[in-house]
């Protein structure tokens, strides 16, 4: 006899996507961050953050969008709050 399943209501059912979707911006962006800490850290003292970090960031969205897919991707800043709180710790360049 298989489980009862749980009911899910159509709020919890968004939420899901929405907590994937944004746990996984904060890991991109923390990968960014670990493997260019020097570069941002840099660039941040220079003001050239999008030029130092530029194709980082494109690759990371991108892989974002293909996983989370375009829609929710778009309609969201999760990725955009990745990058200002963890990137560029707190400042509001994104």
């Amino acid at each position: 006899m298989a489980a009862p399943r749980a009911a899910v209501s159509k709020g919890a059912a968004r939420r899901e996507p929405d907590a994937r979707a944004r746990r996984l911006a904060r890991v991109l962006v923390s990968d960014i961050l670990c493997y260019n800490r020097e570069k941002r850290d840099q660039a941040l003292l220079n003001g050239n953050l999008m030029a130092a970090l530029g194709d980082e960031i494109k690759k990371s969205w991108e892989l974002y969008k293909q996983k989370v897919g375009p829609d929710l991707a778009n309609s969201t800043d999760y990725f955009k709050e990745a990058l200002n709180d963890i990137l560029t710790d707190g400042q509001k360049l994104f």
